[in-house]
């Protein structure tokens, strides 16, 4: 695939590198002739030095036949008009990094709409999400989110004595806009049926809206007796989005940061979060916050060093679990010898997600769940392809799921008499064996004469 790339920084080099290895043609365009120089001696890649809001540039670096452009400079309003740029240039797909989390707000301004951008990406966000899915309690966080973050994919484990434990899915009453896609034993993966019986101890994957998806929580797992306790180590973005993701689930949670504008930024955006102004590298500050009672740190820091400081000390501390922020790939060796439990690389984070949007055809974007043997993916509906020709009931879809239709001003989850219509975005849920047999119903066929 040609694929261009704005942003000659960390995380344009180490998806430039990634997308390289997997034998892509990559463009990086930089204002920084240093910066090109530097990645033109590890990468193979073609650099074009100017600014990636010049539509002459963005002409010379062939984003007129580009499949994806990446939009990943320092600047969100580079990264926007220069992937909008690329868009109204001929471009496939364009996707653009955000820093200001303000941008991904739908209920104010969509962004992602006025600039005709196939996808806005918040690196701060998407770690401090895998960050929360890392605390590990299965079932409260999105494992996946599509179409802006309207569509949720949820994993629950089924608990003993729930209200769905024993009952028939067609006799379950799930709303209307929440459906099970896939059901798992822990060794087997399926997808659900009308006549499959939830019952304990099984996984269960749940498709919706987050708002049908909270609803319906409590049908599968009781409610936690007791507040977990966390404790961020840093009020940067990273763990400003971590807090706001937790203290929705209520969690407890307390951030310590060293600076004092930060902190009054962290208050009085924060309402249900403790704002601590404490250094996190000294450890008397790290007793008076009583950082031993933690039940997980999260060291989320600016600099790696530190987090693995404050990671080892709030170890020698007492809290049960660590995690941290690490951005230096080289330090992944020691984390664990240091008493650090997860790590997360933010760049890693990201490649994945882009990694999953170098996709052929209608496909938008390609993720693997339930263990790697289901897939779920995000696909164009084209003019004239088979899947327009007839209500869902009648397509007889065989190990697959149309989980929602995404259409200009809605979001929904189908019913058996929907039909999709050319102009759609789908959710489809499909087993990994059976992809080749599906992906034929989203290809355009000629109309006869």
């Amino acid at each position: 695939m040609n694929i261009v790339i704005m942003g000659a920084g960390t995380v344009g080099t180490f998806v430039a590198d990634t997308l390289c290895a997997a034998q892509h043609n990559v463009t990086i365009i930089d204002k920084s002739r240093a910066a090109l120089e530097l990645i033109e001696e590890r990468v193979d890649v073609q650099t074009i030095c100017g600014s990636a809001c010049d539509s002459a540039i963005l002409f010379q670096a062939g984003v007129l036949g580009a499949d994806i452009c990446l939009a990943v400079t320092s600047q969100d309003e580079v990264n926007m008009v220069g992937a909008s740029l690329a868009k109204a240039m001929g471009a496939r797909r364009c996707v653009a990094r955000v820093f200001n989390h303000a941008y991904l707000n739908l209920s104010t301004f969509d962004y992602q709409r006025h600039f005709n951008i196939d996808r806005l990406l918040s690196l701060e966000y998407l770690t401090a999400l895998e960050l929360a899915k890392a605390i590990g309690e299965p079932g409260m966080f999105a494992v996946e989110n599509f179409a802006r973050g309207e569509v949720v994919i949820q994993v629950l484990d089924v608990q003993p004595g729930v209200k769905a434990d024993g009952i028939e899915l067609k006799n379950l009453k799930l709303p209307s806009g929440v459906r099970i896609g896939l059901i798992s034993d822990g060794k087997n993966t399926s997808i659900a049926g009308a006549d499959n019986i939830i019952q304990a101890g099984q996984i269960v994957t749940l498709i919706g809206t987050q708002e049908n998806i909270d609803q319906v929580h409590r049908m599968f797992q009781h409610k936690r007796a007791l507040k977990f306790r966390v404790i961020i180590a840093g009020g940067g973005n990273i763990g400003f989005n971590l807090a706001r993701i937790l203290q929705k689930k209520e969690y407890s949670v307390t951030i310590l940061e060293a600076d004092p504008q930060r902190c009054d930024f962290l208050s009085r955006h924060l309402a249900s979060t403790t704002v601590l102004h404490a250094d996190a590298t000294r450890r008397t500050e790290m007793e008076e916050a009583r950082v031993g009672k933690a039940d997980v740190f999260i060291a989320a820091t600016g600099r790696d060093e530190d987090n693995i400081v404050c990671g080892v000390e709030a170890k020698e501390l007492g809290a049960d679990r660590i995690m941290s922020i690490v951005r230096r790939p080289d330090y992944a060796n020691v984390l664990e010898k240091l008493g650090i439990d997860v790590a997360v690389s933010p760049r890693e984070v990201i490649t994945r997600q882009i990694m999953g949007m170098v996709q052929s055809g209608p496909i938008i974007s390609h993720s693997e769940i339930g263990g790697g043997n289901s897939a779920i993916l995000e696909v164009e509906v084209r003019k004239n392809t088979p899947i327009t020709q007839a209500r869902l009931k009648d397509l007889k879809l065989k190990q697959a799921l149309i989980a929602a239709v995404v259409k200009e001003d809605c979001v929904k989850v189908p019913g058996a008499d929907d039909q999709i219509q050319a102009g759609d975005t789908v959710i489809l849920l499909c087993e990994q064996d059976n992809l080749n047999e599906i992906m034929p119903l989203f290809k355009p066929v000629k109309p006869q004469n």
